[in-house]
């Protein structure tokens, strides 16, 4: 018979045993457990069809007819775990109930050791909820748009340190350019689990290196609670000067196709003014992507300059690391330095 364990336990043991997801695949494409297996008990269709004669018919008449959607399947669900090649096998469904219970029962009858969520993914949901508001050391890197932060990061996690890549969760770069040869975002709720994942892994007593970005990475928003510990946590701005910052983002951004370039300025029309956007789309129509990219970071330099002006107040006293090259190694040994130094707040 299978067992009911905890979102504590089901997450420790899922580290090491298999996850199915018996949700239907529109539910798990939203958004599901990292690494876990989708293996739907019902379609989409099925599914809303069984809702519907509940809601109707009562009960008795869904079960019969969602037995009649799975009798035909049931052996290729079997197939499937048989291929995991598991001893055991972790299950879950939306609240813990019918659909995780049968497909445990079907997988047991095959010898294979089945657990299952209690009260299901809707736990696991307020068990990442939660963890966002647990207190960490974060420090922020700050700086201008084409100061490094991203390779930064990198560094610091081949050095040893903890990093958390919010761009690299969300498949965006932060900026409206940011899409430009990424894959398709997540759900936000997809991003939290992500996210979620991370954090768990990483040692609390340590500092926790993160991009210093807004509220929203592309279409993703970071969870309120981790927002505002980033937003009263210390941050180390890393100053590049202009002519490198520009040489970094045509290095990243000028290889890619004109039709994404004129579409990503167009997306900060209303901010950059109809004419400043009318002359970087120009230029960029005309192959002039110097010209066109110099308007668009000076439009960004002067938002994010009012934002820590805001933050911090006008002399921006804040901890600050030169970097007056393409190669961001040269700024490790000193951000370890100055976190070595630095008081939190929690």
């Amino acid at each position: 018979m299978s067992k009911v364990i905890s979102v504590k336990e089901f997450i420790e043991r899922g580290k090491s045993l298999p996850i199915i997801d018996v949700r239907s695949p529109g539910e798990y494409e939203h958004a599901h457990i990292p690494g876990a297996l989708n293996l739907p008990l019902f379609s989409d269709e099925e599914r809303a069809e069984i809702g519907t004669i509940y809601k109707k018919q009562g009960k008795i008449k869904a079960v019969q007819r969602g037995l009649e959607f799975t009798g035909p399947k049931m052996k290729d669900f079997t197939k499937f775990a048989l291929k995991l090649k598991s001893p055991e096998i972790l299950i879950h469904c939306w609240r813990g109930g019918m659909r995780s219970s049968s497909m445990a029962w079907l997988i047991e009858t095959v010898e294979i050791k089945c657990s299952i969520l209690m009260d299901g993914y809707k736990a696991y949901r307020h068990h990442v909820l939660d963890r966002f508001d647990v207190p960490c050391k974060i420090i922020l890197l700050g700086g201008y748009t084409g100061s490094g932060k991203t390779e930064i990061l990198q560094e610091l996690m081949e050095a040893g340190e903890q990093v958390i890549d919010l761009e690299g969760i969300s498949n965006h770069k932060g900026s409206a350019f940011g899409s430009l040869g990424q894959e398709i975002q997540p759900s936000t709720e997809q991003f939290e689990n992500m996210l979620c994942r991370k954090l768990e892994s990483l040692d609390y007593n340590r500092v926790i290196w993160v991009e210093d970005e807004s509220r929203n990475v592309g279409k993703v928003f970071l969870p309120q609670s981790f927002w505002n510990q980033m937003r009263t946590s210390p941050l180390i701005r890393i100053d590049t000067p202009y002519e490198i910052r520009m040489e970094r983002l045509m290095r990243d951004y000028a290889c890619f196709p004109l039709e994404g370039l004129v579409e990503s300025i167009k997306k900060i029309e209303k901010r950059l003014g109809f004419d400043k956007c009318k002359k970087a789309v120009d230029a960029c129509m005309s192959g002039d992507r110097d010209t066109a990219a110099r308007i668009c970071l000076d439009y960004y330099d002067s938002a994010y300059g009012s934002q820590l002006t805001t933050r911090f107040g006008a002399e921006l006293k804040l901890p600050t690391v030169k970097l007056n090259t393409l190669d961001s190694k040269s700024t490790i040994e000193e951000l370890k330095s100055i976190a070595k130094d630095t008081t939190f707040k929690i």
